[in-house]
């Protein structure tokens, strides 16, 4: 795919926000609903925008460095909830149920043989990266070839006629790597990117700590954006920058779900900076480095549910009211069709 990424277009959202200061309310009450319709306008150039046949993938991987203990779960946790996402038992399936999206679990590399299923796209590139502790996660062609299976996925989406995605990930151990990935983005003492994933106890989360610093003291994390995907990454962490670009490209509403998916859009941002145009950060995640990620990126969730699942679970809550502020947007009388008069002063 070599399209680039247009800018949002900014034209749409001002005549957006003029139609939205014409409906029957006060200037600016729905607040951040406002906003949201109005970026919804920019990303589809159009003050006609609609949602159509939202999409939600969950890439799922392993990590070398799991089999060292910086998850509160075992490594074998990712297959199974692989499995317990295709079966429809996982938060996610549900949400998909309930509020009438599509889910397609995407093998990106998954330590186990994964059956197929209708609801599975097997994409793996690798049982699992290398442990970054001793070693790169991942050679640069397997990092671009995880790139590139990404976004051949959302060109296909695409071209089905969907133009929303959300985007979660599974993977035991990929709060570590997107812990170092967020240090080497950002510049952030390390201690300050690494929190508690699954639910790491003190001496885990010290621990956790610990087996990162010596990671960075094997490799200085690199400043290129692709080098250091690929030193410290996951497969899953590399497929989700590329979805972000190619849904990016295709004019698609990018709906970021928690930690781990934020540093793969700052990843993707660092090689197109248009693309944040383009992404609705769905929720502030408990996990204590998200809120500060967020603050450096200068964007704003839509939720702060104290949420810490992953799975695309928070911004699939967030679609909600995305729908609402767009059927607000298009539905509300201005003041005149409803003969209302305006304020005088």
């Amino acid at each position: 795919m070599t399209a680039t990424i247009v800018p949002a277009d900014g034209a749409s959202r001002a005549l957006a926000l003029e139609r939205l200061d014409s409906l029957t309310k006060p200037l600016g009450s729905l607040g951040r609903l406002e906003a949201l319709a109005a970026q919804l306008c920019a990303i589809q150039g159009t003050v006609s925008p609609r949602l159509s046949a939202p999409h939600a993938l969950v890439f799922a991987g392993d990590h070398g460095i799991a089999r060292r203990g910086v998850s509160a779960y075992p490594p074998e946790v990712t297959a199974q909830m692989v499995a317990n996402f295709v079966r429809g038992g996982a938060a996610i399936s549900v949400l998909a149920r309930r509020e009438g999206f599509s889910l397609t679990v995407v093998d990106a590399g998954v330590d186990a043989h994964i059956a197929p299923d209708p609801r599975l796209i097997d994409a793996k590139v690798r049982r699992g990266t290398r442990d970054f502790g001793f070693e790169s996660a991942m050679t640069p062609a397997e990092c671009r070839e995880a790139l590139a299976r990404a976004e051949r996925i959302v060109d296909g989406i695409a071209a089905r006629g969907s133009n929303t995605l959300v985007l979660g990930e599974m993977g035991i151990g990929n709060t570590a790597a997107a812990s170092v990935l967020m240090h080497g983005l950002t510049g952030l003492a390390l201690p300050d990117c690494v929190g508690r994933g699954t639910g790491l106890d003190d001496r885990g989360l010290a621990r956790k700590v610990e087996l990162l610093s010596a990671a960075c003291a094997r490799c200085a994390p690199p400043g290129e954006p692709l080098d250091l995907l690929t030193e410290f990454g996951g497969y899953e962490i590399a497929m989700l920058v590329g979805a972000a670009r190619a849904a990016a490209r295709a004019r698609m509403v990018v709906l970021v779900d928690g930690f781990t998916v934020t540093v793969a859009v700052l990843l993707a941002s660092r090689m197109a900076p248009e693309l944040l145009g383009y992404c609705v950060f769905g929720h502030c995640s408990a996990e204590r480095a998200h809120r500060a990620l967020l603050q450096i990126m200068q964007v704003q969730p839509v939720l702060d549910l104290d949420m810490r699942l992953g799975e695309g679970s928070g911004a699939a809550l967030a679609l909600c009211l995305l729908r609402a502020a767009l059927a607000l947007y298009s539905d509300m009388a201005t003041f005149e069709q409803a003969g209302v008069s305006e304020r005088s002063a």
